[in-house]
């Protein structure tokens, strides 16, 4: 969970200009955040004017804070024109009125009233923080829980996205780059001899010797599967520590995945091409001997709702199977038939998952789940 502290009367933006590589976008977010707070102020038309020159100049030392603060003000502008159609903008009216109705407010009221518009104004964002990241709500394409989506970008590869996943893309002349901030994509590559295609993770950049292949990000790891041609995976600008014999360079083929983070490259494995490409075509999760945790985690980013479970309870359980990602109560009821779990509906967006007997599963038990009825 991300969240982003204000504080309008202590926070100096002209205080945090110090900037470094380990500053992070959320760094970089709270202290728009604090501009904006500041410009949100009971100020005179020469002081907001002058606040908002010095905002300006200060994005423009950092292609970054000019990024961010674009995409921030651009969810205010979203969230402000949302709110005009809704209860909200009756009660921002009213506090409006109430402020141009008399001229005499005390500097105490004044900054009363003004704390009660910047709360109106960044609610949404704050209240979207508590369940979505910031490099989320910031990235350039991102779908929520339960949709995908299919893109051609400018150089006419096809993007596809899947649910609850977010792309950064920056496209030049000497270059076109896809950042996964999170979820799952798949690429097909369109041609261009001139600027190479990569993908870039936290953990990594992955090269694009050929056309396509899938890229999936969690916390941990990022999974690469080739389903045509090659990709070269490469984790030697990330951390100069490895641990892995494979070294920091490895080419994938197609039919094969990995796993990497920014200290290793894990083995190889085959994987069945038609069976992946049916899975994204019908919308089907493939699990091998997986954790149900690990599984569980997957369908709640499918799930429009919340679900819940203790991973440490379920991690025991391993499963292979054949699921449907576009109907995840199915998938949950699939999982109840065949495992020693039961499922809480709490309301129709929360659902709890649980072992029948905690006490009984310190031994771990496979299961085999690979026919959708």
């Amino acid at each position: 969970m991300h969240q982003i502290r204000v504080n309008c009367l202590e926070m100096k933006p002209n205080k945090l200009d110090q900037l470094s590589s380990e500053i992070t976008t959320e760094d970089i977010a709270a202290q728009v955040a604090s501009w904006i707070v500041r410009l949100s102020e009971d100020l005179t038309s020469t002081d907001r004017a002058a606040l908002q020159i010095e905002f300006e100049q200060w994005q423009q030392t950092d292609s970054r804070r000019a990024e961010i603060a674009h995409k921030m003000l651009s969810l205010i502008g979203q969230a402000e024109q949302l709110r005009k159609t809704t209860p909200l903008s009756s009660a921002r009216v009213a506090i409006e009125a109430s402020l141009t109705r008399s001229r005499k407010f005390s500097r105490t009221r004044k900054l009363g009233v003004t704390l009660m518009l910047v709360i109106l104004l960044v609610m949404p964002i704050w209240l979207a923080l508590q369940f979505y990241p910031v490099t989320y709500l910031l990235a350039d394409i991102r779908t929520t829980n339960g949709e995908w989506h299919i893109q051609t970008l400018t150089d006419d590869s096809i993007l596809t996205i899947s649910s609850a996943s977010a792309v950064n893309s920056r496209f030049d002349a000497a270059v076109r780059n896809l950042e996964l901030v999170q979820g799952e994509i798949m690429i097909d590559v369109a041609h261009d001899s001139v600027r190479p295609f990569q993908v870039e993770t936290r953990h990594g950049r992955i090269r694009a010797l050929g056309t396509r292949f899938i890229v999936s990000l969690n916390e941990q790891t990022t999974t690469l599967t080739m389903l045509e041609s090659q990709a070269l995976i490469d984790i030697s600008g990330v951390n100069s520590q490895r641990t892995s014999d494979i070294g920091t360079e490895l080419i994938l083929t197609a039919g094969q995945r990995v796993q990497f983070s920014n200290r290793w490259i894990g083995d190889i494995k085959a994987v069945d091409i038609r069976e992946i490409e049916d899975a994204w075509k019908f919308r089907h999760l493939v699990v091998e001997n997986q954790p149900l945790s690990q599984v569980l985690e997957i369908l709640s980013s499918y799930h429009p709702g919340v679900i819940r479970y203790d991973s440490r309870e379920l991690s025991n359980m391993k499963v292979s199977a054949v699921l449907p990602l576009d109907n995840t109560n199915k998938a949950l009821y699939l999982l109840t038939r065949n495992f020693p779990i039961r499922t809480r509906s709490y309301t129709p967006w929360l659902i709890m998952v649980e072992a029948i007997d905690p006490i009984e599963n310190h031994l771990t038990s496979s299961y085999q789940l690979n026919q959708l009825p």
